[in-house]
């Protein structure tokens, strides 16, 4: 098969990428290229790079030509960057999707939308998100991925595109942007910066490894069924906790925890049941607390080339207008 990833070079994206090419399959990444885009993601892949917009139609029929399938993990995925402003995260999540679907609809490509639990909003103790919950997004973020979820269904619906939507859960592993909690943290616990959490840090997340992530999606690509929505889940763990964890891997000193001014509309808990998922043969390999956040600090302790050269310029203005005001408080 010959497989279109849209943000093939991105953090998940890219070992989705080389995921399809190490099982045979034949891949094109279309790529923006914007901050968190990383062609080094690609090395030694022979993947073709295509760079340009996913809401460029002229860009996606160029790179998507003789395509069988589209996978699309592009999109601007921060949620504190949407707070900041939020125009980028419509322009893709919603009108890049789209652009996307009329190029599947016009070609009859197999599409698969890589989606996020947080669309489902926040959650009381207990409950798990189910696919057809209604969607109660907090952020810009989720709001758009929201909305790009909805262009799907619709085209399902009205045009018969053969279209699935993933909706993963808070995914770590190597080769991450360091703005995320996990990368965020474990390389300032490295450099011996503060660890700023937000509020009291009891915030509950699934983790997910990308590798198992990846695998989710795979499956879907290939045996999903049009219109349906498949979760991809991972374990529970609460922010400060995690925290606590990487200080221990790290060998980092305590007291570069900092709790901060918590972000506005910050979710309290997200949980999702993959039940559906599980039923096509899915099942996670990676424990996050047994193995896999071990073995992602130690990818970043012995890939300081990777991470250290991102941290300065546009994200370090980044870090100062996000985390400096916070971190006087």
């Amino acid at each position: 098969m010959r497989v279109l990833v849209t943000g093939g070079a991105g953090f998940i994206g890219s070992h989705f990428a080389k995921r399809l090419v190490a099982g045979g399959d034949d891949v094109v990444v279309l790529d923006k290229l914007t901050y968190a885009g990383n062609p080094a993601n690609l090395d030694g892949t022979g993947i073709e790079l295509v760079i340009g917009d996913i809401a460029d139609g002229e860009a996606v029929a160029r790179a998507g030509a003789g395509c069988d399938a589209i996978v699309n993990f592009a999109a601007e995925t921060h949620v504190d960057r949407s707070i900041l402003g939020p125009t980028e995260f419509v322009h893709t999540d919603v009108l890049g999707t789209m652009t996307l679907l009329e190029w599947a609809r016009t070609t009859g490509a197999r599409y698969v939308q890589v989606s996020t639990d947080e669309v489902y909003g926040d959650l009381e103790a207990g409950g798990r998100a189910v696919e057809g919950d209604p969607l109660r997004p907090s952020s810009p973020y989720s709001a758009a991925k929201a909305g790009g979820d909805l262009q799907v269904l619709a085209y399902v619906r009205t045009y018969g595109v053969n279209a699935s939507i993933t909706r993963g859960a808070n995914t770590y592993g190597p080769n991450q942007y360091p703005e995320k909690l996990v990368p965020l943290f474990v390389t300032n616990a490295f450099e011996g910066e503060p660890l700023p959490v937000y509020g009291d840090g009891q915030q509950v997340r699934e983790w997910l490894h990308a590798e198992d992530h990846c695998a989710g999606v795979e499956l879907v690509l290939r045996e999903g069924a049009p219109g349906e929505i498949y979760n991809v889940g991972g374990e529970d763990h609460a922010n400060l906790e995690v925290t606590h964890r990487i200080l221990e891997l790290t060998g980092a000193d305590p007291g570069l925890v900092r709790h901060v001014e918590d972000r506005a509309g910050h979710d309290r808990r997200y949980a999702i049941d993959d039940t559906k998922l599980r039923g096509l043969g899915w099942s996670p390999e990676h424990s996050f607390g047994e193995t896999g956040l071990r073995e992602t600090v130690e990818w970043y302790r012995a890939n300081r080339d990777w991470w250290e050269p991102i941290k300065s310029g546009d994200y370090r203005r980044y870090y100062e207008e996000q985390y400096a005001g916070r971190l006087q408080g």
